[in-house]
């Protein structure tokens, strides 16, 4: 018996491999069309018949390098997030996730965990100025690419320079960033997930088409016009803009429902009763065409009202003797409700008095928990919305002082992901996550109706400006500023909910990321020597073995954030993960002792299934041969090695 070592090119040494993932839902739709692994394209097309576009000329969105952006997305990643918990919040209790990294690399290394679990994306990318575009990926090696990107040098030591429109390509680029990342949301995103972006003029033409291309055009929800300058900012066409755009794209139109939006309580459209909010509206009494008696006759009928109580009766008694009839434009008209559903119904409906006598509503009540709501508008505005609220947001967070610009409100962010229909347990992910709003938002949202939405913040660690305020407070990368963010904006909401504050999750676990831990997995080596000579333990020596153990937790598709047990079985340090879903033990000199702790420790636990990985030097041939025999005593079936 032996250990099965998980070598390079192996499925669980990489990220998901999304070709090789379609290819086998190909399979199971045509398994015909594979032959000896390959696709035959010629009989796909027979398959498809007519369904397959030939002709040169057809409506089609395309630019310079879209291909190629294609191909690095589906293209596996070998690098992986490693746990920094020093700058973490409540490591050991926090369901949050903030990492560092260029997020096409973190969208890759996510898939396996993630895939098909984030109710909703929102996003608020560079949108092309020429001067916030620091993104540059060549698509040979991205993790080398994202190294000398952070370090703002390339190969030679020049500085890396935005993308101005001066370059040949200014649009192409831009898309040949946004493209692969997009294809990979696509996949993260629940069946009823929803995407959110954010977008000035530059480019929301362009972001559009590209949507329509990776989402589909049916599955567009709405291009929402967010009012964000309250008093405009001068344009050259010589208006005042106020606005910016938002994209709703759907996952799957027909499994979204949009969501609703909170009010506020002491709203003056607003009343309250022993039903909870309603406001006057939803006329019962039909309008517009087919609204006369002639056009609905058996909708034609009084309501008896008691004149005292404002209360009603479709049976006139002692107390309900006013007649009311549906009159539209002086001549009889009709109601919208037949009989039955009035007195089914009744509790809905209120009676108004009005000018000329009486008027009937049905009431509109709250379906957003306990809050009073109403439904969004597709021109998105609100004083708390503005730049000038945002700007002043985040300086009171930080002394007054301004650290970052731009930044969104966190107000207009907590809308949306209300527009979103977000469950009170669903992960929210921002992958250009700036000075972390999104963060802050889910924290508010989170007070306001007791939930415990989790958030995943990606953001490349890019340098400040030295002759910024950041920087001279000591923030000399924007991933420190949206940190600190998250900690000032948890304190702050915890201080003003003291009784609340313990049921709600302001923690978070950074991740930042690099290469490959595991010698053999790494896919970029320079140094061919030194690998040589380290691949004889196989772990980095600059690597930590919880480094090691997350690798693991995302190349098996595992959250990062599930439970994580430590013992110490005859003196070796054993992980136990997600109540002994997987066990790894990454010691030296190891013995068939340990196994039989494992094993009695998975007996204790009763996982459905349970996996065991060690580091492959650490036994001797005779132990690993041992230590083999006494797991599947205890039921262990799958033994990996690194």
């Amino acid at each position: 018996m032996s250990i099965d070592k998980i070598k390079t090119g192996d499925d669980l040494s990489q990220s998901l491999n999304i070709v090789s993932d379609n290819i086998s839902k190909l399979k199971e739709l045509f398994p015909e069309v594979l032959t000896e692994g390959k696709i035959d394209f010629k009989v796909l097309q027979d398959i498809l018949g007519n369904e397959i576009e030939e002709d040169e000329e057809f409506y089609r969105f395309t630019w310079a390098g879209k291909s190629q952006s294609r191909r690095e997305a589906h293209k596996p990643s070998t690098g992986t997030l490693r746990p920094c918990k020093e700058e973490s919040m409540d490591w050991d209790t926090t369901q949050n996730l903030y990492i560092e990294g260029d997020n096409l690399e973190v969208l890759k290394l996510l898939q396996k965990s993630y895939s098909n679990k984030i109710k909703m994306i929102y996003i608020d990318p560079p949108y092309n100025t020429g001067k916030d575009f620091v993104y540059k990926d060549n698509y040979k090696d991205n993790l080398k690419n994202y190294q000398q990107l952070t370090g703002q040098v390339d190969d030679y030591g020049n500085k890396l320079l935005t993308n101005t429109e001066s370059d040949g390509r200014y649009h192409s680029n831009w898309l040949n960033m946004m493209y692969p990342r997009l294809l990979l949301a696509h996949h993260l995103l629940t069946d009823d997930g929803v995407i959110f972006i954010s977008i000035d003029d530059n480019e929301q033409a362009n972001l559009k088409l590209l949507m329509d291309n990776v989402f589909g055009e049916s599955n567009l929800v709405y291009k929402l016009s967010v009012v964000d300058k309250l008093n405009g900012n001068d344009n050259s066409s010589g208006m005042m803009e106020t606005q910016e755009y938002c994209f709703i794209y759907a996952k799957n139109i027909n499994k979204f429902e949009v969501g609703v939006l909170p009010i506020d309580e002491e709203s003056d459209e607003w009343q309250i009763d022993n039903l909870g909010f309603w406001k006057e509206g939803g006329g019962i009494k039909a309008t517009g065409v087919a609204a006369r008696r002639e056009d609905r006759p058996n909708l034609y009928y009084p309501i008896y009202i008691n004149e005292e109580t404002l209360e009603f009766s479709l049976e006139m008694d002692s107390k309900h003797t006013f007649e009311l009839f549906p009159i539209i434009d002086n001549e009889d008209g009709r109601w919208t409700w037949q009989k039955e559903k009035f007195i089914n119904d009744a509790h809905e409906v209120i009676i108004k008095k009005v000018k000329n006598g009486y008027s009937v509503y049905k009431k509109q009540r709250p379906t957003l928990g306990d809050l009073p709501c109403k439904r969004g508008k597709t021109t998105f505005y609100n004083s708390s919305y503005s730049t000038a609220n945002s700007s002043s947001e985040i300086k009171g967070l930080f002394d007054g002082k301004k650290v970052f610009d731009f930044t969104k409100s966190s107000h207009l962010i907590k809308d949306l992901i209300s527009l979103g229909n977000t469950k009170k347990d669903s992960i929210i992910l921002d992958f250009f996550s700036g000075s972390s709003t999104t963060a802050h938002s889910i924290f508010k949202l989170n007070i306001e109706d007791i939930g415990s939405r989790k958030f995943i913040m990606v953001q490349l660690p890019e340098f400040t400006s030295e002759n910024s305020e950041a920087y001279r407070m000591g923030y000399h990368k924007l991933t420190e500023i949206g940190k600190e963010r998250i900690r000032r904006a948890g304190r702050k909401i915890k201080e003003e909910n003291s009784l609340l504050s313990e049921k709600l999750d302001t923690g978070f676990k950074v991740f930042k990321l690099d290469s490959s831990n595991i010698n053999g997995w790494d896919g970029q080596t320079d140094n061919l020597e030194n690998s040589l000579f380290e691949s004889q333990d196989n772990i980095k020596s600059d690597r930590k073995e919880e480094d090691v153990l997350f690798e693991i937790l995302l190349k098996y598709g595992l959250d990062l954030t599930l439970p994580i047990q430590e013992k110490v079985i005859e003196g070796k340090k054993v992980f136990n993960v997600g109540f002994g879903a997987l066990f790894i033990c990454l010691g030296n000199e190891l013995t068939s002792k340990v196994a039989e702790g494992i094993g009695q420790w998975k007996e204790t636990l009763k996982p459905e299934t349970c996996r065991v990985i060690f580091k492959d030097g650490g036994f001797t041939d005779v132990e690993k041969t041992n230590s083999v025999q006494t797991l599947k005593r205890f039921g262990i079936q799958e033994i990996k090695s690194i």
